[in-house]
C-alpha cells in the first residue's frame, strides 16, 4: 500500500526543520485548530455548457492553490499510462493540497475527461530570464474550433485561457505576450498530440509530438509549424486511431493493431519533419525531470 501523502509530508517536515518531530506531533494532536476547507470536485448537469464546465474546473484547481512549499507532494512519472495517472489525479482530488503545474495538467484531463467533445493537449514552455531557465506546462483545450487552456502558475496570465481563440498559434502568441509582461523570452514551445477520453486506457500521453525551437525559426514558420501540428490533431481525431485503445483487462489481447497496414505511419511522414532541427527522443519511456517544471514566475 502506499504511503498517504500527509505522512510523507510529515516526514519531510521531520528531516528539515530542527524539531520536527515534535512540531508535527503538536500539529497533529491540537484539537482547537480551525478547520480547513476542502475544495468540492465539480459536478455537471448534462446541460451544462462546456465554457461553463472549463470554468469550474479551472476554479477548482485554483481553489487547491499553487504549491509554494518546495515540496513535492504529488510524484508524476510522465511516462505512466493514463489509468495510474488518472488513479494520482483521484488522490489529488482526496488529499486537496497544493499542487504545481505538472499536476494540475494531470488533474485536468481528469476533471475532463466525461466532455467527449473536448480535445485536450499537453502544452509545454521553455524561457529564459536573468541568465536562467524555466519550464511551464498547461492543458491546452479544443472546443468547436476554439483554443484554451487549463493550469496553475504563480502568474495569473499564465494559466487559464478561456476556449476563445480562432487558432492554435494565437492561443500560443497570447502566452508569449505573456512572458514577456513578466520580462521572460520564450525559447521553446512543446506540443503533444490529443489525450484519450479513456481513463482505463494504458497508453502514454504523448508529451513531445511537436518541438518548436524560436531561436531556429522565423516568425512565419513559427505560425506554420503551430498550424501543422493543429492540423495533424484534427487529422488524427477525424481519422481516428484504429482499434480502441487497450485497457487493463484486455491489454494481452491486443498486439499492434496498425502495424498491418501497408501505409506508412504520419509520425515518419515528410509533414511531421520539424525545421527546429531538434528530434523527438527515442526512448519515449525515459524517467523525466520533475524539477524541471518548477517554474519561477
Amino acid at each position: 500500500v502506499d504511503e498517504p501523502t500527509w505522512e510523507r509530508m510529515w516526514r519531510h517536515v521531520g528531516r528539515i526543520h530542527p524539531e520536527g518531530d515534535r512540531v508535527a506531533q503538536r500539529i497533529r494532536g491540537a484539537a482547537d485548530l480551525p478547520k480547513i476547507p476542502i475544495p468540492s470536485v465539480p459536478v455537471f448537469q448534462p446541460s451544462t455548457p462546456i465554457p461553463e464546465r472549463l470554468e469550474a474546473v479551472q476554479r477548482y484547481i485554483r481553489e487547491l492553490q499553487y504549491n509554494h512549499t518546495g515540496t513535492q507532494f504529488f510524484e508524476i512519472k510522465k511516462s505512466r499510462p493514463l489509468t495510474g495517472l488518472m488513479d494520482l489525479a483521484k488522490e489529488m482530488t482526496k488529499e486537496a493540497l497544493p499542487i504545481k503545474c505538472l499536476e494540475a495538467v494531470i488533474l485536468g484531463i481528469y476533471l475532463t475527461n466525461n466532455m467527449t467533445t473536448l480535445d485536450r493537449f499537453p502544452i509545454s514552455f521553455k524561457t529564459h530570464f536573468s541568465g536562467n531557465y524555466f519550464r511551464h506546462i498547461v492543458l491546452g483545450v479544443n472546443f468547436g474550433g476554439r483554443y484554451g487552456a487549463l493550469g496553475i502558475s504563480r502568474r495569473e496570465e499564465l494559466m487559464y485561457k478561456a476556449p476563445v481563440f480562432r487558432t492554435l498559434s494565437e492561443l500560443i502568441f497570447d502566452f508569449e505576450e505573456a512572458y514577456r509582461r513578466c520580462w521572460h523570452t520564450l525559447k521553446k514551445v512543446k506540443l503533444g498530440h490529443c489525450v484519450s477520453h479513456d481513463p482505463h486506457s494504458v497508453e502514454q500521453i504523448e508529451w513531445k509530438r511537436s518541438i518548436l525551437d524560436l531561436d531556429k525559426l522565423t516568425r512565419e514558420d513559427f505560425r506554420k509549424e503551430l498550424e501543422r501540428h493543429a492540423r495533424d490533431m484534427r487529422l488524427k481525431i477525424g481519422k481516428g486511431t484504429g482499434p480502441p485503445s487497450p485497457t487493463k483487462d484486455r491489454k494481452k489481447d491486443v498486439s499492434s493493431p496498425q502495424r498491418g497496414q501497408a501505409s506508412p505511419s504520419r509520425r515518419n511522414s515528410r509533414g511531421d519533419r520539424r525545421p527546429s532541427g531538434e528530434k523527438k527522443p527515442a526512448d519515449s519511456k525515459a524517467m523525466p525531470d520533475l524539477n524541471g517544471y518548477q517554474i519561477r514566475v
